[in-house]
């Protein structure tokens, strides 16, 4: 299967540079406007003088189908990024990445399989997460299914909560699908910001 990446960025050297390193895979594909191609993946700036990067991700994830959403930055430890990350984006880049990285992050969330950066996702929503609430209070998740949120969140793939949890892989899937459905979640990504500002995971301690 080949996977159809947008790029979207206002500076023409990372554009440049990120579609010779997507485009040198056999099984990624650059493409154009969004309604036309389609795209699995979006590869998108988080800080643009015309729509920023947290706008245009809302209104991609508005559409039917609507694909992933990468938000690309110049900090890790930013805002903005945090902001993408609660309106629907699927993880983020740094603009530095090594290129092999970058094709792994592409692949990781078209997959959706595990969770991009969990390191990363947790030292972001340490920083800056508030008292949002518990927003998990009402999702009436099983113990199991709270067993594999937290496993989701140490940024295990289903594989490795399988073997973790002596269950088989689609035993795991059909949690995952639960604790998604439960949380109001379109990815793994957005039901771990939701278990780290609830406090039902901490951040600081995601094995807890």
């Amino acid at each position: 299967m080949t996977v159809r990446v947008l790029l979207v960025d206002d500076e023409e050297l990372v554009r440049t540079g990120l579609r010779a390193v997507i485009g040198a895979e056999p099984d990624l594909e650059v493409v154009g406007l969004v309604r036309r191609l389609r795209p699995d993946v979006v590869l998108m700036d988080v800080r643009m003088p015309a729509v920023d990067g947290i706008t245009a991700t809302r209104e991609l994830l508005r559409r039917p189908d609507p694909p992933r959403v990468l938000v690309l930055t110049t900090f890790g430890h930013d805002r903005y990024v945090y902001d993408a990350l609660r309106a629907g984006a699927t993880g983020f880049l740094l603009k530095r990445t090594p290129p092999r990285d970058i094709v792994r992050a592409v692949h990781t969330v078209v997959t959706g399989e595990s969770l991009l950066f969990p390191a990363a996702v947790r030292e972001l929503v340490a920083g800056f997460a508030g008292d949002g609430g518990d927003r998990l209070a009402g999702a009436g998740l099983t113990a199991r299914e709270g067993d594999v949120l937290r496993l989701v969140a140490r940024g295990l793939s289903n594989a490795e909560i399988a073997a973790e949890l002596h269950l088989g892989v689609e035993t795991i899937k059909t949690h995952v699908a639960g604790v998604l459905a439960k949380t109001g979640s379109r990815d793994r990504t957005q039901a771990v910001v939701a278990a780290y500002e609830s406090g039902f995971v901490d951040p600081r301690f995601p094995a807890g």
